[in-house]
């Protein structure tokens, strides 16, 4: 069942409708259960009063926009608590004030009893200034969530695209430069490359466009990468993959494992004896298991993690939006080993 926007401006009318039905009936009902009045009155009279009541209904309107729209935001939420009190009670006289003139000149024969007027509408004050207190609060609170997931969303559009960039043009220009040098050879391996090389491309500028992807697309793509690099560095560097996927249904926000496999590559290769690089993708009952896992030199790490890493923050960043508890995410450097471990939990 959809839930109910209550942002929508229908929604809104017809909150406020029932609002003002509970707060213009409320001086009847208390007109229909206070003690008898002191006067006997024709008929005529009563509508008098009742007209009197009408009327007055109208002073909880000005009450409840006039704390809602000045009061609130000019009083109340800058912390002038004394000034907001002294408001409401000057406020309250006023429509007591309003109230005796209306008394006046629909009501003539009749003497105003100002502790009768006070207690009479006391109540629905009080309910009118309680509710458009609430109201606003509220409404403030959705729009003041409605504007960070706006700026969230935003946030994440923008990590992503940087994500994209982050993406070394080393590596797509020494692809390149493989690439030439097959030609040259005219290397079976020719045809696989640049067709590596394409459906990465192709996954980059256009799947990632999307909200979600098939999580099968993502490891593709990271198969992808992998394979270019093994093809890049051959013999230098040891890399084990171990990439599975049981079923093709799930999803997972684009841009998501990469950054992680690419730090590996940038981080695990260089000044590094023996280096390697081991990358594991499960996805089974709804669990993604993914871990990274490559040696690195201390000194050189150190030296790079200065202008580096950005692509890391900003994916953490996007799973803590994302996913929130839903995932978990743990980084460890130890005995010359960099580990990444992530679960996280899909929804299909």
């Amino acid at each position: 069942m959809k839930p109910i926007n209550f942002s929508n401006k229908q929604i809104n009318t017809i909150a406020h409708i029932v609002i003002w039905v509970i707060v213009f009936s409320l001086p009847f009902i208390l007109y229909k259960t206070n003690t008898r009045p002191r006067y006997e009155i024709s008929d005529a009279e009563k509508y008098r009063f009742q007209y009197v009541a009408i009327c007055t209904n109208f002073l909880w309107v000005g009450v409840f926009y006039l704390n809602a729209l000045v009061l609130i935001p000019k009083l109340a939420y800058r912390k002038k608590v004394t000034l907001y009190f002294i408001s409401i009670i000057l406020l309250f006289f006023c429509c007591i004030s309003l109230h005796y003139i209306l008394f006046k000149l629909i009501v003539v024969i009749y003497p105003f009893i100002f502790l009768n007027g006070v207690l009479f509408n006391l109540a629905p004050f009080l309910l009118a200034i309680a509710i458009s207190t609430i109201w606003q609060m509220w409404s403030d609170k959705l729009r003041s969530e409605k504007l960070m997931m706006e700026k969230q969303q935003e946030n994440l559009k923008t990590e992503l695209s940087f994500l994209r960039s982050q993406i070394s043009p080393h590596f797509f220009l020494n692809v390149l430069n493989n690439v030439v040098a097959l030609v040259r050879l005219k290397s079976d391996n020719l045809e696989p490359t640049i067709m590596k090389l394409s459906s990465l491309m192709k996954y980059m500028l256009y799947e990632t466009d999307e909200e979600k992807v098939l999580l099968k697309s993502e490891a593709e793509y990271l198969q992808s990468y992998i394979d270019l690099q093994q093809q890049r560095f051959g013999g230098k560097v040891k890399i084990n993959a171990d990439i599975q996927v049981d079923s093709e249904w799930y999803e997972i926000e684009p841009m998501l494992l990469i950054p992680f496999v690419e730090n590996a590559f940038k981080h695990g290769i260089g000044l590094i004896e023996s280096p390697q690089i081991n990358i594991s993708l499960q996805a089974t009952g709804n669990v993604l298991s993914f871990s990274v896992k490559n040696k690195f030199n201390n000194a050189v790490s150190e030296i790079k993690d200065k202008t580096s890493g950005i692509g890391l923050t900003n994916v953490k960043r996007r799973l803590n939006l994302l996913y929130g508890s839903g995932h978990r995410l743990t980084i460890e450097q130890k005995d010359n080993w960099f580990t990444v471990f992530l679960t996280i939990n899909l929804y299909q």
